[in-house]
């Protein structure tokens, strides 16, 4: 995964490290606390809550975004669980990230057997649980150090 990352901020500077793939229903609670950690250890994101102006069509930023991203995060929660078994806009998400091949887990609130129950696929990836860890704020250095290029 980190070649990758270095290979694409060496031909695409404008790029953000991260897209922040989240439930509509953290977007004010574990994601906006995650985008914040991330932020805060100069990982540059994509969230949809700080990138998306108001008045412009919300699929064609997140096409964008996701675009302009070099990896992604899927936070996956209870909420974002029931929103790919809904097939909401993270389910259109996470298709073009797990299509990427550039894709990293993060369970918080839920576990990896939950998440094979809902998308075997991202579940086959490699990825982190706040089980594991004391709380998100590791997670977010471990992913920090991940995606950032010296």
């Amino acid at each position: 995964m980190r070649q990758e990352v270095v290979r694409l901020a060496n031909t695409a500077s404008e790029r953000r490290d991260l897209f922040l793939c989240h439930a509509w229903g953290d977007r004010r609670g574990a994601a906006l606390e995650f985008y914040n950690l991330l932020t805060g250890l100069d990982v540059k994101v994509w969230f949809s809550e700080k990138d998306v102006p108001l008045g412009t069509p919300l699929m064609r930023q997140i096409d964008k975004g996701l675009k302009n991203s070099r990896a992604g995060i899927v936070l996956v929660t209870p909420a974002l669980l029931q929103s790919l078994d809904a097939e909401g806009v993270a389910d259109r998400e996470l298709s073009v990230l797990l299509n990427s091949g550039r894709v990293i887990p993060v369970v918080h609130g839920t576990t990896f057997e939950e998440l094979l129950d809902v998308s075997p696929m991202l579940a086959s990836h490699a990825g982190l649980t706040t089980a594991d860890y004391d709380s998100l704020d590791l997670v977010a250095t471990m992913i920090a150090d991940t995606v950032l290029i010296d």
